[in-house]
């Protein structure tokens, strides 16, 4: 289970501009689920939504590049910044920086987002 706090929508406007209201709603509940796996600094994570399934590959602190679901490509990184994951991607059709975390608070994992001043949350429930 899914939940999401009330900026979503507009988070999802600011970084998929054109994206119409349909195409947004659908977004916001597209089913997600995030499996991390964790060897050292290197990470596998797999995603699996309604759109599509990906596994990503990166090692902390290593840049590399990723599609967003509309196909929309970033380059940037992850890092840790305590017990947080940290990314920073810089969109590369217009240079704004996407910025993410993810943190385990008790049996959740909540991401967090920040995009051109508008900041949105999803918190994932243990599968």
């Amino acid at each position: 289970m899914v939940q999401f706090d009330l900026e979503l929508d507009t988070w999802i406007v600011s970084l998929f501009t054109g994206v119409n209201m349909v195409k947004r709603k659908l977004a916001a509940h597209d089913n997600l689920k995030i499996t991390l796996e964790q060897t050292g600094d290197k990470f596998v994570v797999k995603e699996a939504s309604s759109f599509r399934t990906l596994d990503l590959e990166f090692t902390l602190g290593v840049t590399f590049e990723y599609a967003l679901a509309d196909g929309t490509m970033l380059s940037g990184s992850w890092g840790m910044e305590g017990d947080m994951m940290k990314g920073t991607f810089t969109r590369k059709d217009n240079g704004k920086v996407l910025t993410t975390t993810r943190a385990i608070v008790g049996e959740e994992l909540v991401q967090s987002y920040s995009y051109d001043g508008v900041e949105a949350k999803r918190i994932f429930k243990r599968g």
